[in-house]
């Protein structure tokens, strides 16, 4: 069993109101990706095996860090959240917000909705979210040698929910904190993994790249 490090995307379509239009880096993102790439370089962290989701913002930032060809699993891929949201405003009358206070109510109160199965018609479901997380990650983790997993937020906040027992409005604030090419990693510790770093993002700390420690 091997280590796991965790790398969120960069920052992506922030205009975006569905899934197709949000899936692409924006400027900043790849510059947020480039950096992350000359961090790892610099530090000589060693990750022989890397993998990712089949996004394309997920492909952009693995390019942009200058990794190889990555395993590309569908696995590792968002829940699809614009989806989500469109079906409870839909629903249940709960407006989409359109300013990150609003977002900050909403998405635990989506998640808690969409665990409790009062979304209906959902492209997964909350099991299934789960179930294709811990799946990947445990494949991942009996594999040899630490590898790199280039996926998106509310994946990490899941393998975190999995890994410390989370529950969903925990797990929430949890997806809320996590930073664009943040680097989150997972070491295996008896039969578990149990995250040893969260939200790190040292290639953004120096004065002149603080601008660049995004959310959205």
């Amino acid at each position: 069993m091997s280590y796991i490090t965790l790398v969120r995307h960069g920052q992506a379509n922030t205009a975006a109101r569905d899934e197709d239009s949000y899936d692409k880096l924006s400027p900043l993102g790849h510059q947020q990706a480039r950096w992350l790439g000359a961090y790892l370089q610099d530090t000589r962290a060693h990750h022989p095996r890397v993998f990712c989701g089949t996004l394309t913002r997920h492909l952009e930032t693995a390019a942009s860090m200058g990794l190889p060809d990555p395993v590309r699993d569908p696995r590792l891929n968002e829940i699809e959240y614009f989806t989500l949201a469109k079906l409870f405003e839909d629903q249940h009358g709960v407006a989409i917000p359109t300013d990150r206070e609003g977002f900050v109510r909403h998405l635990p109160q989506t998640f808690e909705a969409w665990a409790r199965g009062d979304i209906k018609d959902a492209p997964e479901t909350f099991e299934q979210f789960e179930s294709r997380v811990s799946d990947a990650l445990r494949e991942i983790r009996n594999g040899d040698g630490p590898a790199i997993v280039v996926t998106s937020g509310g994946l990490i906040s899941m393998a975190v929910r999995q890994a410390m027992g989370l529950d969903i409005p925990a797990m929430a604030r949890v997806a809320l904190a996590i930073m664009n090419t943040s680097l989150h990693r997972l070491h295996p510790i008896g039969a578990d993994l149990s995250p040893v770093l969260f939200n790190a993002v040292p290639h953004l700390e120096a004065p002149d790249r603080q601008f660049a420690q995004t959310h959205l």
